[in-house]
């Protein structure tokens, strides 16, 4: 049936019962509303002359009420075409010469169309894919007759298109066909009510009282007849705010239901669809049972051109077209107002909008609206999970997850968490292709990480402003220790944009007090709790590019940061605990370096008085002892590598634990700059040597000076233990190497005398 004899229909009914008929814009906006239209496209098609929201907020509305008002029932953009042709043929009908053999022939027909009822299911003419998708379903259905299927997936991914293009392809196989939406979430009691009517064709009465009573009656009119009930957007049943399956006050009983579809033997099928599934269909599906569930992915690359160019997009190159299918995972809906986008905003051109998502990506509002329905309705450990996910932006093992996570809680729940979020179709497996097994990882689709990436952003920006942290603390903006290109992009992605946005906002000194404001709030509030707080902070003032000097890091939790090529000089680490950090420091003079016995650790003493304590597999800074007051000349492990010595300026011999870098002892006795420190072999003994011309036997343990060695005319540079400890050598400014016997503490030999 053509639109045109339709809208005459329409038009008169208008005009008998209002006395006016249709406006132009209003037949502009019911035709491309025939066609399957959006209302981008409605208004593309009227070369733009009437806009997108005019339509959609002024003329759309009052137009379906209208047109509601007239034929006596509720119609919308989705469901008035079926609407209007029923109209149409029936009317057409009344006015043939023939009336009465056609209005035998319609109402015969209508006696078998009272068996379907597609309640407001959407016209399906425009279609893509799917071919895989709608036999693996009809497979399940009519040949293996499962009694319940689930068809998952995320938003605007096609559940609903799919559902109903099913149905009625299959329609043929059942007595009765019934397609629902629960959209507005009926109480059990109404749907179950309706279903009974319909399957009963009015025939039921005094319908039991009870929920319990409606299903077992429901039941017998499943095995009565062969049905096919579908129920559409069933996560509207379902609780918000928890992991995925629980229901929501006062819907309990649709899990009974459900149920008893799945475990009772009848002859029909339950189609739901939905963002999210039941509890009952993890706990009853699977490859051979009667209950089944398919998650919906993304449509083919070539599928997803032909949206894009059907909606008028230029054609670009394979790769452009496969980076867009990519980049929005094939999901139908996004690809739709990413079509309607590029071609108001680029000009139809593919690659100019390419180059704009590289940029910072680009998040239409319909999207972020979709996204930010399913996003609403995850628990506070799902969201702390997915923000991980966006921050790694690559793949993660359960492992690295659990390395991250600080919450006792979210570590616990992990696994239920990551499969409550694999039913939801937020996340995805990402199994290694390699022989040898290798751990599962996890990961998002660009457009989710894009859209969680946004939100991290929003909500960073507003804790700066208030200075109540929780994501700040919860969670690294930045991963020091990850590959350079993933730290970069962290950067770029949210670390950036957080920058930009604080700096529009505040002047750069009310900005910084914020800052240290936060990082005193840290200080006091949260010192005995871990976190990322402190890390987070440091890296936004190392992007900032304000001037670290002198900035008080002393007894905190440093996490995570990243600072390079930054002159930390008079910045107090003391006590501090820099996990997983990276510093590269900007250091002018090193005056000493030395590596751990088993050479996985390196100690630099530097002239501000400071040792940096490095990873030596990694660069990855473990810590910084400060509290030399001059420059540290000379650094030594003991030969277990637990303990630390270092030497300098100011005539100190300080002995520092490597594990906590707490500083254990402080030896004096020098008379001027301590230039040389070594452990003996059995780390026993400590030997220092001095400007004062003296070297002088320490007793480790004890913290004690046992023996003075002079004999010496100037400095002593330099000292070292035989490899059996029971001799020491010397080194001075004079020119001469001395040879001590430890036992005795006497010098053996006078090696030779240098010349310079």
């Amino acid at each position: 049936m053509k639109f045109e004899e339709v809208f005459k229909v329409l038009d008169a009914d208008i005009f008998a019962k209002l006395q006016r008929h249709l406006k132009d814009v209003e037949k502009f906006v019911l035709e491309g509303a025939w066609q399957g239209q959006t209302y981008d496209e409605i208004s593309a098609a009227s070369n733009y002359r009437y806009t997108s929201s005019y339509l959609k907020k002024g003329v759309g509305p009052r137009l379906w009420r209208l047109v509601s008002e007239v034929l006596g029932e509720e119609i919308c953009k989705t469901n008035f075409r079926a609407a209007l042709e029923r109209r149409a043929q029936f009317r057409e009908t009344l006015q043939s010469p023939a009336w009465n053999l056609k209005l035998c022939e319609e109402l015969e027909e209508s006696a078998i169309n009272n068996h379907q009822d597609w309640g407001a299911a959407i016209n399906v003419s425009m279609f893509y894919g799917r071919r895989e998708e709608l036999a693996q379903l009809e497979q399940w259905i009519v040949q293996d007759r499962c009694r319940l299927v689930a068809l998952l997936g995320i938003g605007g991914i096609g559940k609903t298109t799919l559902s109903i293009k099913l149905a009625k392809q299959i329609q043929d196989r059942f007595e009765y066909s019934i397609w629902r939406s629960l959209r507005h979430a009926p109480p059990m009691d109404e749907l179950l009510a309706e279903l009974i009517q319909f399957l009963s064709q009015q025939q039921a009465i005094n319908l039991p009282k009870t929920g319990e009573g409606k299903i077992s009656r429901l039941i017998h009119y499943l095995r009565s007849s062969r049905s096919l009930l579908v129920l559409d957007r069933v996560e509207t049943i379902l609780h918000s705010g928890k992991c995925v399956g629980h229901y929501r006050e006062g819907y309990e009983e649709y899990g009974e239901f459900f149920r008893q579809v799945g475990e009772i033997s009848h002859q029909s099928c339950l189609l739901l669809t939905g963002r999210e599934s039941p509890r009952e269909i993890a706990q009853l599906a699977g490859e051979r049972e009667p209950v089944r569930c398919l998650q919906l992915v993304g449509l083919e690359e070539s599928e997803a051109q032909k949206i894009l160019q059907r909606m008028g997009c230029l054609p670009g190159s394979t790769e452009a077209w496969r980076a867009i299918a990519q980049h929005y995972a094939g999901n139908p809906l996004a690809l739709k107002v990413v079509a309607a986008g590029i071609r108001n905003l680029f000009n139809c051109n593919v690659c100019k909008f390419l180059e704009f998502v590289k940029q910072g990506g680009c998040i239409f509002d319909e999207i972020w609206h979709l996204l930010e329905q399913q996003f609403d309705r995850l628990s506070d450990l799902e969201i702390e999970v997915m923000y991980w996910l966006a921050i790694n932006r690559e793949p993660m093992t359960i492992s690295e997850l659990q390395e991250d996570i600080v919450s006792p809680k979210a570590k616990s729940h992990l696994i239920d968490t990551l499969s409550s979020l694999e039913w939801r179709s937020l996340i995805e497996k990402v199994v290694s292709g390699q022989i040898e097994p290798s751990p599962t990882r996890f990961t998002q689709q660009p457009v989710v990480m894009e859209y969680l990436t946004q939100r991290i952003i929003e909500r960073v920006c507003e804790e700066i402003t208030t200075t109540k942290v929780e994501l700040l603390r919860s969670h690294s903006l930045l991963k020091a220790p990850a590959k350079n290109h993933i730290r970069e992009s962290q950067v770029r992605s949210i670390l950036a944009p957080i920058v930009k946005r604080l700096s529009i906002a505040f002047s750069r000194e009310t900005l910084e007090s914020l800052l240290r404001r936060i990082l005193l709030k840290l200080q006091q509030e949260f010192s005995t709790s871990p976190g990322y707080g402190n890390g987070n902070v440091i890296n936004l003032l190392y992007q900032l590019k304000f001037d670290l000097t002198s900035y008080d890091f002393s007894h905190l939790t440093i996490w995570q940061a990243y600072i390079g090529n930054t002159n930390l000089h008079q910045d107090n680490f003391t006590h501090s605990e820099p996990a997983k950090s990276v510093f590269a420091e900007t250091v002018k003079a090193a005056l000493a370096v030395a590596s751990s016995p088993n050479g996985e650790l390196l100690a630099a003493g530097n002239a501000n008085g400071t040792i940096h304590l490095w990873q030596i597999a990694d660069g990855k800074l473990l810590s910084t002892l400060s509290s030399h007051a001059g420059g540290v000349y000379a650094i030594a492990f003991s030969p277990d590598g637990h303990t630390l010595a270092s030497s300098g300026d100011d005539n100190l011999v300080k002995l520092w634990n490597v594990c906590s870098g707490q500083c254990l002892m402080t030896w004096q006795g020098h008379a001027h700059r301590v230039r040389s420190v070594t452990f003996s072999p059995d780390g026993r003994w400590l030997a220092s040597s001095s400007g004062d011309c003296t070297v002088k036997l320490w007793d480790a343990s004890a913290g004690r000076c046992c023996q003075i060695l002079q004999g010496d005319d100037d400095w002593v540079y330099a000292v070292t233990f035989s490899p059996d400890g029971q001799m020491l050598a010397s080194g001075s400014g004079d020119c001469m190497v001395k040879l001590w016997d430890v036992s005795i503490c006497q010098c053996r030999q006078t090696l030779h005398k240098h010349t310079s």
